[in-house]
């Protein structure tokens, strides 16, 4: 079913749907950590909640905004654009950025309070070290290698399911547990849990995020060459693609996406995350 939608609500989709995955990571994480003592349980839990979650609000809000729910993604739709693909134009890339960063902030406010906690608290778990960085490079290289790959072969109904499984699996083979996006970084950073990170680890994290994405991009332009075979449709010609994501994450166009209304955009990917 293919939803119109004005560049507006588009943000509020970015900004729910993100507010929404950062209460699921935070808040089963939480949960994990008040059932169980023990780590490896906890971080289970909270992998499956979270990929569950992210799955599910990709494939709700991807018709709307295209559920991008990460700047990487949103950048990376952007530069498929310049390339000849179809994505998001760049006047829509600062809103899309600012609602995900807002979304993030205020779904890590929303869990902290439903847990009785007292939001705004800033995250002591200081995450250093070069292996975690190259942890987050291959992390958000590998998001948008699948988000990319599946728009290319035309696949990209499977990318809410693909996104999701990724995230599950980054989790626990990354080295730095596998943020992925941005703005779930900077959310998490408002939550003193062993799923936030602390305010002086982020400039490392988001660089390595943003180098992962560049990375992605040029694995899939060389692996399947620069112009998206079953991208998103223009003005109704074909189907679209897209590229999340646990980050994560995430995410390309997975269905038809939406049309030009009220100021939406024709050019615009059905379906991007993250994570």
């Amino acid at each position: 079913m293919t939803v119109h939608t004005s560049l507006p609500r588009r943000a509020a989709a970015e900004l729910i749907g993100t507010a929404g995955l950062l209460v699921v990571v935070i808040g089963s994480g939480l949960k994990a950590a008040e059932l169980s003592t023990d780590t490896g349980v906890a971080l289970i839990a909270n992998s499956f909640a979270s990929a569950i979650g992210l799955g599910l609000i990709i494939t709700l809000f991807g018709p709307l905004s295209g559920a991008h729910l990460n700047p990487v993604v949103t950048l990376t739709s952007w530069w498929t654009r310049r390339t000849g693909g179809e994505g998001v134009g760049g006047r829509e890339v600062p809103v899309y950025v600012a609602a995900q960063t807002a979304g993030a902030i205020g779904g890590a406010f929303l869990a902290e309070a439903m847990f009785g906690r007292t939001p705004g608290a800033f995250a002591t778990q200081a995450l250093d070290g070069g292996h975690l960085l190259v942890g987050e490079v291959i992390a958000t290289a590998g998001l948008v290698l699948v988000i990319q790959g599946l728009g290319h072969i035309g696949r990209a109904r499977l990318i809410p399911a693909a996104v999701a499984a990724y995230i599950a699996a980054a989790i626990w083979f990354t080295s730095s547990g596998s943020f992925a996006n941005p703005a779930g970084t900077i959310g998490r950073s408002f939550s003193d849990s062993f799923t936030g990170i602390a305010p002086g680890s982020l400039p490392g994290f988001v660089a390595a995020q943003l180098f992962g994405g560049i990375v992605g991009l040029a694995l899939a332009a060389f692996l399947y060459g620069s112009g998206a075979k079953s991208g998103t449709s223009r003005a109704g010609r074909g189907t679209r693609g897209a590229e999340p994501g646990p980050g994560a994450t995430a995410v390309p166009a997975a269905l038809p996406a939406p049309g030009p209304a009220d100021g939406a955009s024709p050019d615009r990917d059905a379906y991007r995350t993250v994570g």
